[in-house]
């Protein structure tokens, strides 16, 4: 006989909507007045019982923190994985791991079984919705977001780090190496980096050299090599993560464009393979592993208050992908 527990992806799927819209509905949030009446419906035929949602969390919980990360086998969020499990450990407390894939459904459905599973706490790098969490907040768990925040969400503490002074400093480094056609690639979750972006090159701004990339490794080629083939005249790019810093190594090397001859190039995050590289990259770098142990430390120790947020340096590394402007790109 078949025992297997409804579950919330259960009822979007016959409701034929998506998990996002069912926990909006199941935690009192905005739909229309159909798709409420339908989802409800379907959660009462198929007997779906949402412990966490229906019930008192304080008597229900089993404790824990649950830790949601775009990418689990990205470098930087390992890191920021392996800092949030370092001070669990410390206090004894276990850690459930989901990855997001930087998608709000897929978050949502995992923010479901996270509050099924009674867990007392979350730790999430967002995938920007912020209308996906508050099923948790309303169920009175204690949430950290770690390294970028979700939109309209400030009522939940974070830990970042200083993207801000980030940018500045790298546009500031590559305006005064004489660069003025400078691009940005982007990625889910850097709204703030690109406003920054936007504001520190000024009047100096194309918007035709800012681009983004959905989170996957081969999205972060297609928009890196379709810029360079389509401005040939940039003359620097800034990568807001180290996937983008991959792909615009791999594009710039599939178009026999060198760096930093042809074209500058920093990246955000100090990965290890970032100084393995012909020639050695010019990095942001962000305290990862500290981003993830603070993240830690705040919810453990939140005793029912809200955390304050914390705000943690970055650091440009200058190596060798960054050369003064005017030596003119190689024929192609």
């Amino acid at each position: 006989m078949n025992m297997r527990r409804t579950t919330i992806k259960d009822v979007a799927e016959v409701a034929g909507v998506g998990v996002a819209t069912v926990s909006r509905v199941l935690s009192g949030g905005s739909a229309s007045p159909e798709t409420r009446e339908r989802v409800l419906t379907v959660a009462a035929q198929l007997d779906y019982r949402p412990s966490a949602l229906g019930r008192n969390l304080r008597q229900q919980r089993s404790g824990g923190i649950g830790l949601l990360l775009p990418d689990i086998t990205d470098t930087f969020y390992g890191r920021l994985a392996d800092g949030v499990l370092a001070c669990a450990r410390s206090a004894g407390e276990p850690v459930i791991l989901g990855a997001t894939g930087d998608d709000a459904e897929r978050e949502a459905e995992l923010i479901g079984i996270l509050l099924e599973q009674g867990v007392d706490r979350v730790i999430a790098v967002p995938s920007g919705d912020g209308e996906t969490w508050t099923p948790t907040l309303r169920a009175g768990l204690t949430m950290v977001f770690a390294h970028r925040l979700a939109a309209g969400r400030d009522d939940v503490p974070s830990v970042l780090a200083d993207d801000r002074a980030g940018v500045r400093t790298a546009v500031d480094y590559l305006t005064g190496l004489g660069h003025r056609r400078i691009a940005y690639l982007g990625g889910p979750g850097q709204e703030q980096r690109l406003a920054v972006f936007r504001q520190a090159l000024g009047e100096l701004v194309d918007e035709e050299l800012i681009v983004s990339a959905r989170g996957s490794r081969d999205s972060a080629y297609a928009i890196a090599a379709g810029l360079l083939q389509r401005r040939p005249d940039l003359t620097a790019v800034l990568a807001g993560g180290n996937l983008l810093g991959e792909a615009a190594v791999l594009a710039a090397r599939e178009l026999d464009l060198r760096v930093p001859r042809d074209m500058s190039l920093i990246m955000f995050d100090d990965v290890p393979w970032a100084e393995l590289c012909s020639p050695p990259l010019t990095v942001i770098a962000q305290p990862a592993q500290d981003i993830g142990y603070r993240a830690a430390e705040l919810v453990l120790r939140a005793g029912g208050r809200r955390p304050r947020s914390v705000l943690l340096p970055t650091e440009l590394i200058v190596r060798g992908s960054c050369a003064p402007k005017g030596i003119s790109r190689s024929p192609r």
